[in-house]
């Protein structure tokens, strides 16, 4: 085990920090003081504060799952499946794929996400359900389809559930009430976006195989140094690189060169979701390698926070390390001291209920879909008003949302997609990022809706938005609901684009008739690299 460690290259914080120090801000977060974001804060921020004991408090959890985990593998049963969103499913994510170790992770609407899940050997399948309340419609929607699956294949679907949930939630009855096989109630005073060390990241990951007991040791052993009003702490260094630069508003993300699997998309919703908001905050870019384009630009508004052992460019650099429980908790400190510096709530996400709301609205509704624009090829075309003014192909619409993007502004790419059938379209990201000599995001819909979604409606209002969506061979019908996968994924995504237009933000928004084809149309449009060269979150 390694305490973490943060190097700073290319900047000097050295004034932030004596601030920090001086008012104690890592003492008073370690000793869960609401005060410190404010009276605005400080009744959020009561309730949000558990996560910085986790790894003491987390610690009856094991012997749990661990007699869980033996009881399942003595049935054979070690397939596991977990349906979660946003913070639920991004840290087992990371947690197991760190140990080599597998998890089905269905954070997906997509019907043929939804069917490849279903199509696996539900003999061996346990399905775990994690959601705060149960009502999240991904998640409610996924135990369903489970359920039904496990009792049509002859399957006591009731012993093939596990439920994670908070204590006194609306699920903690149904699970009670459908007899599921086990319910993991988690700390109802730590958000999602925090709970990586509750009972939401380490049930799934223990469940799978994962040594979660190793993973509260190391931050158990980083909690001590992340805690200390000194100079020395990393957590201040690196709350100050992301938030303390004047000007600095987006953060290019990578582990390139570590052991840790995935962490770039794991840190981009913690910080997004936790500093996007009252128009301001820091947006992350996760990307896969040192070579993406935007670790190489010395734009005025981007720092780095590499998990690496190098630097790329000469912009302010924060290079960390240590293991992956002590970067958990070195990330989730430094970004609460970011919200501080910011002088925002990093524990709310204001903007999250309105795209749900939107898409709840179009469930009920069910209008017709909006026409095309136009089509070129297996792309249906449709965008804000007068973005398609004087255009007929997909190439000019891009190029007219391209134009409207600023000199200190940023593209997202929101892929309502199969993220394994279709994961070369992650290439267009560093090929836009190229064309425009801006950062550029890519998200897979709808799981950035509980992440990076914060950001897009709350945050710096810089933005500019690709919105692709695809129609699918075959849907996947959910029991007792009057919608199918197909109908929830589509909602989702015109929500989405209407809040993001009723906000102002140029939409364009891309529709796949056929997504292999698709796909394909727009790699040789931009004419991307292969995805092995560069990718993103």
């Amino acid at each position: 085990m390694s305490a973490p460690t943060v190097t700073a290259v290319n900047g000097d914080w050295a004034e932030t920090i004596e601030r920090l120090v001086a008012e104690k801000i890592a003492s008073r977060i370690a000793a869960k003081d609401a005060t410190v974001w404010g009276p605005e804060a400080e009744s959020e921020s009561a309730i949000r504060l558990n996560w910085v004991d986790l790894h003491e408090t987390s610690r009856p959890l094991l012997a749990e799952i661990e007699a869980l985990l033996a009881d399942l593998r003595a049935e054979g049963l070690d397939r596991i499946v977990l349906a979660g969103m946003g913070g639920s499913s991004l840290a087992p994510e990371v947690i197991t794929k760190t140990a080599g170790v597998e998890l089905v992770v269905l954070d997906s609407t997509n019907p043929s996400v939804i069917a490849r899940a279903l199509a696996g050997d539900l003999q061996r399948t346990v399905i775990v359900v994690s959601s705060k309340s149960g009502g999240t419609v991904e998640t409610d929607s996924q135990r369903r389809v489970f359920v039904k699956a496990f009792a049509d294949a002859g399957i006591d679907a009731a012993s093939r559930v596990v439920v994670v949930t908070d204590p006194g939630s609306p699920f903690e009855k149904l699970a009670a009430d459908e007899g599921y096989r086990k319910t993991f109630l988690a700390d109802p005073n730590v958000g999602g976006r925090y709970s990586a060390l509750t009972a939401f990241g380490l049930v799934p990951s223990g469940l799978a195989g994962a040594d979660i007991a190793e993973l509260l040791d190391q931050a158990a052993e980083a909690a001590p140094v992340l805690q200390a009003d000194s100079a020395d702490n990393p957590a201040l260094l690196l709350g100050a690189v992301l938030a303390g630069s004047p000007g600095r508003d987006k953060a290019i993300i990578t582990a390139d060169g570590t052991d840790i699997v995935g962490f770039p998309d794991w840190a981009e919703q913690l910080i997004a979701e936790s500093t996007g908001k009252n128009g301001t905050g820091v947006l992350p870019v996760a990307v896969k390698g040192l070579h993406a384009p935007e670790l190489h630009s010395n734009a005025p508004d981007i720092t780095n926070a590499l998990l690496a052992d190098k630097a790329t460019s000469d912009v302010p650099t924060a290079l960390t390390s240590g293991s992956l429980g002590g970067q958990m908790l070195l990330w989730e400190t430094a970004t609460a001291v970011a919200g501080y510096l910011l002088g925002i709530n990093p524990f709310d996400q204001p903007d999250v209920e309105s795209a749900k709301k939107a898409a709840r609205g179009l469930l009920d509704a069910q209008p017709e879909p909006e026409a095309a624009a136009f089509t070129d090829g297996a792309v249906e075309v449709r965008a804000t008003e007068g973005l398609l003014d004087g255009v007929d192909t997909v190439k000019g619409a891009l190029d007219s949302l391209l134009s409207k993007l600023g000199e200190d502004g940023y593209l997202a790419v929101m892929a309502y997609l199969d993220s394994e059938r279709d994961e070369n379209l992650i290439s267009i990201r560093p090929a836009l990022s190229s064309r425009t000599g801006r950062p550029v995001t890519f998200g897979w819909g709808p799981r950035f809706l509980h992440s990076t979604g914060q950001y897009h409606k709350g945050g710096h209002p810089q933005g500019v938005f690709l919105q692709i969506t695809s129609s699918e061979s075959t849907d996947v019908e959910i029991p007792d609901r009057p919608f199918s996968f197909g109908t929830l994924i589509s909602a989702q995504a015109a929500g989405d684009a209407g809040v993001l237009a009723d906000r102002g933000r140029p939409v364009l928004r891309l529709h796949l008739t056929d997504p292999a084809a698709g796909v394909e149309q727009l790699i040789s449009l931009l004419d991307a690299p292969d995805k092995s060269e560069d990718g993103g979150a």
